[in-house]
């Protein structure tokens, strides 16, 4: 017994010491965020007078288009992500297979032609088998990939990976490209604790620190739930850790929202039980210390959220804004620093239909719908094309004589010319892609002025 407590003892006092040194060797470094230059600011679309007495037809301001970024039916996709690559075009990836935490599910990608508004066909990344002997260990599960460009270029994709257990057993496994996604390092672990190296996952928006440093948002499942923020030096290795939150307030899946040098706000989803809104965690002093979580006016049934600060200094939101499931997903504008927010465009909405019976024929229909508006190619095509993507979609919507409909884990990017680019789930089957530029932008916000 004696011998057991010992070795506790030391195991202890040597984590402790690990933990002290990761915590000292990344404030070595000058505090501050890295603030890019702005995106390319477009000129705000006006309208032409009417001649007098005359009413102007109405015609669509902007741009604003969607289509799917995935293109493989009979498969189930989530939790999307996105990078601008150096021409200009868009890349996504996320992760697909039978199911979620399914032994077959594989990172896969697709690019974007921004010129010709087309999406390549997807591509594998990676796999548990490659991940297994890049990392010399058993893997269970993918999930969640994240994708980023570091200070020196090069593209950062990290993923979940589980070895053993539920997502409460995840770590994060990091592979680079120095070819705009063309090829990949082999996988490398992150170590971001000394006890068994468990229970963080990612999920936001990494960022840079001014030393060139990142910030990668992660958070913690195991026993309890809080978010954190891993800074890693130029390598890829942990060099600082920072919970955001205490445990047991339910904050998930951080997204850090860089203003200036100085200032940051964090919104985190919420999966407690009382008060279903976003929490906000900001920052004055360069990410040194962070205040604690408030209630924002986000509603937020449990579900990851994306956001981004605007040229102007407004944030853009997109989420699950109701207290209960994901069945509708808003745009919402804050022009207060996230004190108050409101919507632009309701991007998806069933809600109506919940917990409603509904014929199955129905139900399929309005899939068929649903496709048919999400993406150009299939709003002319023929019945059978479309018939697929709703045979496709079948096993997740159809519920019993009900409709159950998904919009979830948006993921949205500003590229240098100004556009929006936002992926997102669409009913657990296809990879949602939508880009709208800021002549749109700019009308939706008079609109609703």
């Amino acid at each position: 017994m004696q011998k057991k407590t010992r070795l506790t003892l030391a195991w202890l006092v040597l984590g402790a010491f690990t933990l002290a040194l990761i915590k000292a060797s990344g404030w070595q470094a000058k505090p501050g965020f890295r603030a890019d230059a702005p995106p390319t600011k477009l000129a705000q679309a006006n309208s032409a007078p009417s001649p007098k007495g005359k009413t102007a037809p109405k015609t669509p301001v902007g741009r604003f288009d969607t289509s799917f970024a995935s293109s493989q039916l009979y498969t189930q996709t989530h939790a999307a992500s996105l990078v601008e690559l150096n021409d200009g075009n868009v890349r996504a990836f996320w992760f697909s297979g039978s199911r979620e935490g399914a032994s077959d599910v594989t990172i896969h990608s697709a690019q974007f032609d921004a010129a010709r508004k087309t999406w390549s066909d997807e591509q594998t990344v990676v796999s548990r088998d490659d991940t297994q002997r890049g990392l010399h260990r058993y893997i269970a599960k993918l999930g969640n990939p994240v994708v980023t460009r570091a200070a020196d270029g090069s593209l950062w994709l990290f993923y979940v990976t589980v070895s053993l257990g539920g997502w409460a057993g995840s770590s994060i496994t990091l592979i680079t490209s120095n070819d705009e996604g063309a090829s990949w390092s082999a996988p490398r672990r992150l170590i971001s604790s000394p006890f068994m190296n468990i229970s963080t996952l990612v999920k936001g928006t990494p960022f840079l620190y001014a030393d060139g440093s990142m910030g990668l948002p992660v958070y913690h499942e195991f026993v309890t739930k809080f978010a954190e923020i891993l800074r890693l030096d130029k390598s890829g290795k942990v060099i600082d850790k920072q919970r955001l939150a205490a445990g047991g307030q339910g904050t998930l899946q951080p997204v850090v929202l860089v203003r200036n040098e100085n200032e940051a706000l964090t919104l985190t989803r919420y999966a407690g039980k009382d008060d279903a809104r976003v929490r906000l965690i900001s920052t004055s002093d360069g990410g040194r210390h962070w205040s604690k979580p408030v209630l924002s006016a986000l509603q937020n049934p449990d579900a990851a959220l994306t956001a981004l600060v605007l040229p102007d200094g407004n944030l853009l939101a997109v989420l699950n804004d109701q207290t209960q499931r994901r069945d509708a997903l808003s745009l919402q504008l804050s022009s207060d620093g996230g004190s108050t927010w409101r919507e632009l465009r309701r991007l998806e909405e069933m809600g109506a239909l919940r917990d409603k019976t509904l014929d199955e024929q129905v139900c399929l229909g309005l899939v068929g719908n649903l496709a048919r508006n999400s993406d150009a190619k299939l709003e002319h095509a023929d019945s059978a094309a479309v018939a697929e993507y709703v045979d496709s979609a079948k096993v997740k919507v159809l519920n019993g004589n009900r409709c159950q409909f998904e919009f979830s884990y948006p993921y949205m990017i500003q590229s240098k010319n100004g556009d929006i680019h936002v992926a997102y789930t669409w009913n657990r089957t296809f990879i949602k892609h939508l880009v709208f530029d800021q002549a749109w932008l700019q009308h939706r916000l008079q609109e609703k002025k």
